[in-house]
């Protein structure tokens, strides 16, 4: 199979314990399970669990033994994206082509909606900490990915940077590795840590430079996309004084240094035996997006 192909059939194979966990979502009241479906089945490209899956078959670990993981990882994505799009936060009307969650429901029940999937996603967590050791240590990762030391520690630098009149590298460093690379490192160090620890280092440190590569082509797209390829507004960054590479290094420095990220991806999985290929392809995929 192509790129497309491959991808297109991780795809398949997640969607389908999407929508499994979507069918059986039975909470009261309906409005707390329409508000969770309704972000859950917006659809996207679902990067993160596709690079579960891809990482498990490169390192010969049964997918079915990172599904679930892939799909805790994917209910918190969707609880952030939720949350950032709230007022208080980034106040974006659109997400993926359609009204954003608070849009739809009230702020009230968006940010409810919110905590539902991340609750939910730390019970699928807790579960899987039942079939040994190294899954308990998979789940903790995870969680510390998503949580004070992880995401959310980036989302809040990333509130109070806002505005700032001089910008330093190190403090976009920090907003990059936690908002956005902690929660693509999860994906990719999960497969290692259940495969007994195999490139646990290397992956690592591919997923840090592939989080701060997806960050600054978002970073690129908000000048240069378009809402009919994006699905969300443009030209927000600047408006609400974000801290972000563009601002920093200028558009063309930006360009720059995700073309020094991508190669830098590259040779980390250049390094690991096995099947790199989809990999290698899906960091090209990344830095030339256009969604």
């Amino acid at each position: 199979m192509d790129f497309n192909e491959k991808y297109e059939a991780y795809l398949l194979e997640f969607n389908a314990v999407l929508k499994s966990f979507c069918n059986s979502l039975n909470c009261r009241p309906e409005i707390l399970r329409d508000s969770l479906r309704y972000s859950l089945e917006l659809g996207g490209k679902r990067i993160r669990p596709v690079l579960c899956l891809a990482t498990a078959d490169l390192l010969g670990v049964e997918r079915r033994k990172v599904l679930n993981f892939a799909l805790a990882i994917e209910l918190i994505h969707t609880y952030s994206l939720i949350h950032d799009d709230l007022p208080e936060m980034d106040n974006d009307d659109f997400r993926r082509g359609k009204p954003s969650n608070h849009k739809v429901f009230g702020v009230g029940n968006a940010v409810l909606a919110g905590d539902g999937l991340l609750n939910t996603a730390y019970s699928v967590l807790f579960k899987e900490c039942k079939n040994g050791a190294e899954y308990i240590s998979a789940a903790e990762f995870v969680c510390d990915c998503a949580g004070i030391y992880g995401m959310i520690a980036g989302q809040s630098a990333d509130l109070l940077h806002e505005n700032d009149r001089s910008l330093n590298e190190l403090t976009l460093n920090f907003i990059y590795e936690n908002k956005t690379g902690k929660l693509l490192t999860a994906p990719v160090v999960v497969p290692a840590i259940l495969s007994g620890g195999r490139c646990y280092s290397e992956l690592k440190s591919f997923g840090k430079d592939l989080g701060e590569l997806f960050q600054l082509t978002d970073d690129i797209l908000d000048v240069e996309g378009e809402f009919s390829s994006l699905g969300k507004s443009i030209g927000k960054d600047k408006e609400e004084g974000k801290y972000t590479s563009v601002a920093l290094y200028g558009l063309g420095g930006a360009k720059l240094r995700a073309d020094v990220l991508a190669e830098r991806c590259q040779a980390i999985l250049e390094g690991i035996d096995g099947d790199r290929e989809f990999l290698k392809d899906l960091v090209d995929f990344i830095r030339t997006r256009k969604n």
